[in-house]
Order: structure tokens, then C-alpha cells, then sequence
């Protein structure tokens, strides 16, 4: 298939799933409201080539008590759970860089692929970097060595790529994006190791100023009309990298929480932004957030608990941490497959890893969930240090944009399921066929179903007394929109 023809194929299967025909509109039943009328049927599959592929309708039909030996969908809007923040993915300096190597045209059919909820797939949530990460062209920081007072600060670095891609991506979400950020490391000069890079603690004496870099950088974001919801403490604080990183254990993080980070932004009138813990991966997740949430002093300045995918799956981790402490909130903060290999560009797998978390961390009472870079070049880069990753698009050598699977399965749950959602009960007869579900704040039920097997089934989604026929592909991913 040559350029042109996979353009066109993107285009045609971007439209297919965007472009919602006004004579079919019905409308949604509210949730626990009256009976279910119809069901649109959304897909990807790697069997048949459809993308986002709006497949029409299905009626909802009298079908009482289902047996054993059919498989079934069961959802339950009249018990509700955890409210929606938003799915997104990371708007690093890598994929700001990638982004301007791009033709206008090419540029604009990315922020309109990713960020518009009629045309894309609806991202509504995004991260960004505080000073360099391994996603950076070279490591860079905003404060001049040895300025505790911090007069020195400045975001110039940004505003070359990063800062007007962000601008761009906001205004193609709408004019709002939910943007929180996370830093990687302090300055070097304030470590103990003296080294943006490969771990290094901050110097106790550092303290204060650090937490005064997190206050500068909001208030320098902000003037640039990017008003900022939330910060981590610290980007995988138990990680000691090749690249940008900073090691606290549970203890320390406890403290700079209590003692600095959250006072700090108190004084500065930022109490209401989210302040979110660990942005970790799962498998320490419990044991980090007790520690921090146990002690009432510090647990007083956090907004939730961050985690990311990559030691294992873990994924009861997350409804441990929901269970001891409900009144916190849960966020995916990063994810992505690696190692990159430009031959493995089209492996289906790599989008059944994105359902499959997607899927258990939301029913686990994750509130939001964002991907990694939203775009890389074609080594899956830049990256100073070779930490060189799949996003799901990529710039090709030739100045195109390819689409993966990745792509497509996150849009399944970004396009369909909107900030403020609310998640509902969803329930499988079948291991294979996994599912989650969310009430739009406009009344529209969204259910995903997902199928990680080799097999096919003919599957009821039931609610209350009545059904409606779909059926699960191989290895394929459904979003069920009732109305």
C-alpha cells in the first residue's frame, strides 16, 4: 500500500468513527431511567481492518433470564461509582519536537486526531514535563546553580516547542485541557549526587527551593493562559535511571509533602491544585500510599495516587489502595510499549496492553488515565539516553503520520466515555470478555468490551429484562454507545 493510500485509509477510518449521522441520533436514557432503545455498535479488529468502524445499530428485545450457555454483557447504571477526570496521554518535549518537524497540514490532522471530541478521538487530558526528562533532547533546568532564591527562574527552554504545542492542543480539545505536570529531577546542583541523571536524593538544605521551582512553574505556565490542575511529587521515586531521575523513599516523599511541598502551595494560594503521590507502577502502589495517607498531616495536601504499568500488572493493587482509602483519588499517569523496533510498528499486541489496562484500572476506581508520548519520531524518539519507546503515532522518515493499533484502542474509551462520566456496574459471563461501562454526563451509556482471544463470540449486552445482539471478534474491542 503506498503513502497516499494509507493516508486516505487513516482519513477515511477517522471519519467513519467521527462524523455521527444527525438521522440516526436518538436520544440517550438516563441512567436507572427508562427502558434501553438501541445500541451503536463501534470496532476495531485485527480480523476485518476496521478502525473506530461505526458498524450501526442494534435493538434492545424482551429477553428475561439469560442462561449459562450464552454470552452476555450485564451493565447496571443504578449503581455508580468514581466521577471521570479525563484520558489523555503526554505532551513532552519529544513529542512538541516531532510535532513541529511536521507539515501545517500534518500538524493539523494530528491535534485534530487526537483532541477533537467530534472529528478524533476526544483526548481531554494531558502531562507535561518540569524541566527535562529522558523525552528531551538534552537535560535542561529553569534556575541558575546556587540560587536558593530562586530570581534566576525561567521557562525559556519551553517556549520554543513545548509551550505553543500545548497551546495548540488546548485549543483544538476546545479551549480546555486538563494539564498537570511532573518532574523528573531537580536541578543538579541541588543532589546529592550533583547529576540530573541516574538517581541522587535532594539536599535537605534544598528543600524549600524546590518546593518554591514547583510554585514558579505553575505561576509561569499560567501566565502563558495554560492554567495548570495538578502536579506529582515526583516522577518514579524509586528508580534509579540513566536518564532524569530522583530517589525518595516513602518516608522522604511523606515529608516533603507535609513539611514543604504542600505548605508551599498552600502560601502560594495553589491549595486547590491536585497534588498527586508515588506516579509509580503498581507493584509498590499500596505500600507507598499508606504511608503518605496513614499520617493525616501530609495526607491533607494530596489529591490522589499516580501509577504507571511498567513492573507488572498488579492491577488488584489499585482496588487496594480505592478500598482503605476512598476519599482518594486514583490516576494512571504513564504507560507505554517498548523497547521500539520500526518492524514491530504493526504487532496487535501492542494495543491490547492499552485495553487491558484501561479496562481493569477504570474498574479498580481510577478516575483518569494517561498515555505517554501522544507522538515520536520514527527511531521512537528523540531521547537523549537511547530510552527509545512506541507512541501510539509516529512520524515515518518520509513526513507522514502512522497510526498505530494503540491509537484506535485508547480511542475506544477517550472518544466515547467524557470527563464527568460516572462508572456504572458491567459484568461478563465469559473470562475472554472483558468490560467496563460509564453514564455520560449527557445521559449516553458507553460499554466497552474487549476480547484478548483467538475466539468469536455471539454476545447479548443485557439491561434491565431486555438485550441487544453483538458480537465479539478476535482479538477486537467494542464500545457499545446506548441510547
Amino acid at each position: 500500500m503506498n503513502k497516499m493510500m494509507i493516508a486516505l485509509a487513516v482519513t477515511l477510518m477517522l471519519s467513519a468513527a467521527c462524523i455521527t449521522r444527525k438521522n440516526e441520533q436518538v436520544k440517550a436514557a438516563p441512567a436507572g431511567g427508562a427502558d434501553p432503545a438501541a445500541v451503536r455498535i463501534y470496532q476495531t479488529a485485527q480480523a476485518n481492518g476496521n478502525r473506530l468502524a461505526d458498524l450501526g445499530t442494534a435493538v434492545f428485545e424482551a429477553f428475561g433470564q439469560p442462561l449459562e450457555t450464552q454470552p452476555c454483557i450485564f451493565i447496571d447504571p443504578a449503581h455508580t461509582f468514581q466521577t471521570l477526570v479525563g484520558i489523555g496521554g503526554a505532551l513532552t518535549d519529544a513529542s512538541a519536537e516531532t510535532f513541529f518537524s511536521l507539515s501545517e497540514e500534518k500538524q493539523q490532522e494530528l491535534l485534530t486526531a487526537y483532541f477533537d471530541p467530534h472529528k478524533g478521538i476526544g483526548y481531554s487530558l494531558a502531562r507535561t514535563n518540569i524541566q527535562s526528562c529522558d523525552f528531551s533532547s538534552g537535560s535542561y533546568d529553569y534556575v541558575k546553580p546556587g540560587d536558593l532564591e530562586l530570581k534566576s527562574f525561567n521557562i525559556d527552554h519551553d517556549r520554543q516547542f513545548k509551550l505553543p504545542f500545548i497551546k495548540k492542543a488546548t485549543a483544538a480539545a476546545g479551549g480546555a485541557l486538563t494539564l498537570y505536570a511532573s518532574p523528573w529531577s531537580p536541578p543538579a546542583w541541588m543532589k546529592t549526587n550533583n547529576n540530573m541523571l541516574r538517581g541522587g536524593k535532594l539536599k535537605p538544605e534544598c528543600f524549600e527551593a524546590w518546593a518554591g521551582c514547583y510554585i514558579k512553574f505553575v505561576q509561569s505556565y499560567e501566565q502563558e493562559g495554560l492554567p495548570m490542575w495538578g502536579l506529582s511529587v515526583q516522577n518514579e521515586p524509586m528508580a534509579t535511571q540513566t536518564w532524569e531521575s530522583c530517589i525518595y523513599t516513602d518516608e522522604e516523599e511523606r515529608d516533603f509533602v507535609k513539611n514543604h511541598l504542600g505548605p508551599a502551595l498552600a502560601r502560594a494560594g495553589m491549595g486547590g491544585k491536585k497534588l498527586i503521590i508515588w506516579d509509580h507502577n503498581r507493584d509498590l502502589l499500596y505500600q507507598r500510599a499508606s504511608t503518605v495517607l496513614n499520617d493525616p498531616e501530609a495526607a491533607r495536601y494530596v489529591w490522589g495516587v499516580g501509577f504507571h504499568w511498567y513492573m507488572n500488572d498488579a492491577f488488584e493493587n489499585v482496588k487496594r489502595v480505592q478500598e482503605a482509602f476512598p476519599e482518594a483519588n486514583l490516576i494512571f499517569t504513564e504507560g507505554c510499549n517498548f523497547p521500539y523496533k520500526t518492524e514491530n510498528l504493526g504487532q496487535w499486541h501492542w494495543g491490547e496492553n492499552y485495553g487491558k489496562s484501561l479496562v481493569n484500572d477504570f474498574n479498580n476506581g481510577a478516575v483518569g488515565w494517561t498515555d505517554w508520548n501522544v507522538l515520536l519520531d520514527e527511531t521512537g524518539g528523540p531521547n537523549h539516553v537511547g530510552n527509545f519507546c512506541f507512541a501510539p503515532v509516529h512520524k515515518t522518515a518520509e513526513g507522514d503520520l502512522y497510526y498505530m493499533n494503540s491509537f484506535y484502542y485508547l480511542g475506544h474509551f477517550s472518544k466515547f466515555i467524557r470527563p464527568g462520566a460516572r462508572r456504572i456496574i458491567a459484568s461478563s459471563n465469559r473470562d475472554k470478555l472483558m468490560t467496563t461501562a460509564f453514564v455520560n454526563p449527557d445521559g449516553r451509556i458507553a460499554v466497552v468490551v474487549l476480547n484478548l482471544s483467538d475466539e468469536k463470540f455471539a454476545c447479548k449486552l443485557w439491561l434491565k429484562g431486555k438485550a441487544a445482539s453483538v458480537e465479539s471478534l478476535p482479538h477486537s474491542i467494542m464500545t457499545l454507545v446506548i441510547a
